[in-house]
């Protein structure tokens, strides 16, 4: 329930970071070419918010199964070994997570005083993103693990076939 709740939550940030994205652009575009002016600060906000949008986005494709990955051999194991792999590709990945969040907090901590030039938002926020994405994929993979080691998970969910989709 709360995975669940947190995915929502995402999606709706995600939406939320789209538009306005979207009006910033296009705002700024409709104001150069129409009246000769424009928002100063359009550019590097668009460019922070694209940086949320695609950190937030890879958590919401690792909950899909959506990251590239080769199942050539996993289809051919029995259910014991996909378990196995499964599990394994969940811990390997979970281990990423944990660094990733060591790296970002240093990151994050070493760039809050730097100053974006334009917006004046301190360039550690825009870091956060970092964090928020590892967080939410440990998150996600913990579940994930938990759910394998208890019997929740189907076949399917191990080993996703994609061919049926095309």
């Amino acid at each position: 329930m709360f995975v669940r709740g947190l995915v929502k939550a995402m999606e709706w940030l995600l939406m939320a970071i789209l538009g306005f994205m979207v009006i910033l652009v296009f705002g700024n575009v409709v104001l150069r070419y129409g009246f000769n002016s424009g928002i100063v600060f359009s550019e590097e906000v668009s460019r922070f918010l694209f940086i949320w949008m695609v950190f937030l986005g890879s958590v919401l494709m690792l909950r899909d199964n959506g990251h590239l990955g080769v199942h050539t051999l996993t289809k051919l194991m029995p259910l014991a070994g996909k378990k196995v792999c499964k599990f394994l590709s969940d811990l390997i990945t979970f281990g990423c997570c944990v660094l990733l969040t060591i790296g970002g907090w240093k990151v994050v901590a070493l760039n809050m005083p730097n100053i974006a030039p334009v917006s004046e938002i301190p360039l550690g926020v825009v870091f956060i993103a970092c964090l928020v994405c590892s967080v939410g994929m440990g998150i996600l993979l913990l579940n994930s693990m938990y759910r394998l080691l208890t019997g929740q998970m189907q076949e399917q969910e191990m080993c996703p076939d994609f061919d049926d989709a095309l």
